[in-house]
């Protein structure tokens, strides 16, 4: 036994020491948080639990991937359990605080759980209600409702723009930008010109706007070649000596007193730029993503599989729920950005 103990912490040893990064135990650490989260009364109802942002949208964006690069041969019970929640009233979702969110995550992840088929009935549905729910004037015309409760990154008073980018993302996913249907093709050129309006109120966080560079990667005419180029060269200048991106690089923020000090480069804002900046075309050999690179694949904790990372917003107990929540988004992008470069 002392022999076995010795030689797995001189494995241990070397694998951290390593520049690799283990796919399995980033699906492990996210499927080990989604249990927890489906037995989280705070986030249940009778249809399935919420689908949130932190820990709910990065986990069906990242598992799949996972899945497939791990090539296990059927969805998770997790991931059939959120996609049964958007399932759950398809195309009328009633009206709630959660009804903008709920239809545009239903629209994005059943157009993708569609691609390379026919449109299915359901996805039809929340394509509709998708399209009845959307602003018809005023300065948020061509966007949707979406949760505003003064949490960066994602539901802070510029997030209806992060927002209205995943429903610009779902219907390129769906391909309806060539659909000939003119009903749709209004809708959609609402939705580019509240995309491509400047913000009435101060400049939108960095953040944001590269959700329109990753959504401009299905609907090129988003954004023109030289505005992609002019995005990921901002993005890119920001990057830190280590190869890595503060959470303050992705601003500006709302201020937070009470939230914990980060200080240097922050898992979370590194993830999210280089899958970002790979989906708009930037190659992995690229010097300044493969260093980018680098720094994901040496800051997983080996024992966890999760790329750690504080909250913006609080100092949350620890060991709590909520305290994962940044981390469970670093993981899922972090473990994006990596497949994505076929690592």
């Amino acid at each position: 036994m002392l022999f076995l103990a010795v030689a797995a912490f001189g494995l241990s040893s070397i694998w951290a020491g390593g520049d690799d990064w283990s796919p399995e135990r980033a699906a492990r650490y996210l499927d080990g948080r989604l249990q927890q989260w489906f037995a989280w009364k705070p986030a249940a109802s009778p249809d399935g639990p919420c689908v949130s942002c932190h820990t709910g949208m990065t986990y069906l964006m990242a598992r799949p991937a996972l899945r497939r690069r791990l090539g296990e041969p059927q969805p998770t019970p997790f991931e059939t359990g959120l996609l049964d929640r958007l399932r759950a009233d398809v195309g009328e979702k009633p009206e709630s605080y959660l009804q903008g969110v709920e239809v545009i995550f239903a629209a994005l992840f059943l157009s993708e759980r569609d691609a390379g088929k026919p449109m299915t009935p359901e996805t039809h549905k929340a394509f509709r209600q998708l399209w009845s729910l959307q602003q018809s004037e005023g300065s948020s015309r061509g966007s949707w409702e979406w949760l505003i409760v003064d949490l960066d990154p994602w539901e802070q008073t510029e997030s209806t723009y992060f927002g209205a980018a995943l429903a610009a993302l779902a219907a390129g996913n769906a391909g309806v930008a060539s659909a000939a249907d003119t009903s749709v093709a209004s809708h959609l050129a609402a939705l580019t010109t509240y995309l491509r309006t400047p913000s009435s109120v101060g400049s939108r966080p960095l953040h944001d706007r590269l959700a329109l560079l990753w959504a401009s990667s299905t609907q090129r005419g988003l954004l023109s070649d030289a505005e992609r180029a002019s995005l990921a060269a901002e993005v890119l200048d920001k990057q830190q000596p280590d190869g890595g991106w503060t959470n303050e690089s992705l601003g500006p923020w709302m201020p937070h007193p009470e939230a914990p000090r980060v200080v240097g480069s922050s898992s979370y804002p590194t993830a999210f730029v280089t899958f970002v900046l790979q989906r708009a075309g930037v190659k992995p050999t690229d010097p300044r993503l493969a260093r980018a690179l680098a720094w994901l694949s040496s800051h997983q904790n080996r024992e966890t599989g999760a790329w750690p990372a504080l909250s913006m917003n609080k100092q949350y107990p620890p060991g709590s729920m909520q305290s994962f929540f940044m981390q469970d988004a670093a993981t899922a992008f972090a473990s994006l950005a990596l497949v994505e470069a076929g690592r």
